[in-house]
């Protein structure tokens, strides 16, 4: 069950003019998460914004003995609260309500997981990668951005001896272009008998764009939706979904409590663009 506490900040890393990695001290939040679960935080103590705001558990923290201590998101500052969020000092405390989602599945050797990231779509896939790495499954990171100066937190994934395929759409790192490219290009070099599952968050273009690669080469692809969310807990209906049941009926669904992880298969991509 989610709990809701008062957590002090431990740190707020400035990574550039505006993305940041915002530490909290939520140790109850850090047992319970799993790979994919979000937070909802409370950015102001006043009225503005008046809402809480979704955030992807970047990273858990952990104390020497292993014990969890905290969590980490990853912020990139385009609004009121993620300015909030931005500007804030070790010791101020922020409402942070959570675990909340459905969570990724780990794929199981000898299966391959790759990942795909656009952007601060990186965050949810710290957390998957130790759990993949935890069961041995061989794993690839496919990470793209408009520039090398937007591809933040790799050495998180090179401590972790996680391979990262780069794409940048200036060319400044790895291929240029989207970083659908080299992902498609290696998914048709792959045989038949290679067992490769694929996860993916970042624009919703992008998304769609790995979700028609995947089903062209008959790969299974779960994508981490980035929904606007109010609530968190289903009972605002702001995060609403159009996706197919398992008769493969069109219906609307709730991305806080369906998701934020959902097989693409099942996503009405043109609905949900517009």
């Amino acid at each position: 069950m989610p709990v809701d506490i008062d957590a002090a900040v431990i740190g707020n890393t400035r990574l550039s003019e505006d993305y940041s990695v915002l530490a909290l001290a939520a140790p109850e939040i850090a047992t319970a998460a799993r790979p994919g679960q979000f937070v909802m935080l409370k950015t102001s103590r006043g009225m503005d914004p008046l809402l809480r705001r979704p955030f992807s558990i970047f990273e858990v923290l952990r104390n020497p003995d292993g014990s969890p201590r905290g969590i980490t998101i990853l912020n990139k500052r385009i609004g009121t609260g993620t300015g909030l969020l931005y500007d804030l000092e070790a010791g101020a405390r922020v409402q942070c309500l959570g675990p909340l989602g459905v969570p990724f599945e780990p794929a199981e050797a000898p299966a391959q997981a790759w990942m795909v990231a656009g952007g601060v779509g990186l965050a949810p896939f710290v957390t998957l990668a130790e759990a993949l790495i935890a069961r041995r499954t061989p794993l690839t990171l496919f990470y793209g951005a408009r520039r090398a100066a937007d591809l933040h937190c790799a050495d998180i994934f090179e401590r972790l001896g996680v391979p990262i395929v780069y794409s940048t759409e200036d060319g400044s790192r790895g291929s240029r272009g989207f970083i659908t490219v080299p992902l498609e290009a290696r998914l048709a070099s792959l045989e038949s008998s290679e067992d490769v599952r694929l996860y993916v968050c970042g624009p919703t273009p992008m998304m769609r764009a790995v979700a028609d690669v995947a089903a062209l080469h008959g790969r299974r692809c779960d994508v981490s939706l980035e929904q606007v969310m109010g609530c968190g807990m289903g009972g605002c209906y702001s995060c609403v979904v159009p996706a197919r049941d398992a008769t493969g009926a069109p219906h609307h669904t709730r991305s806080c409590i369906d998701g934020p992880v959902f097989d693409a298969s099942r996503i009405v991509w043109d609905a949900l663009a517009h």
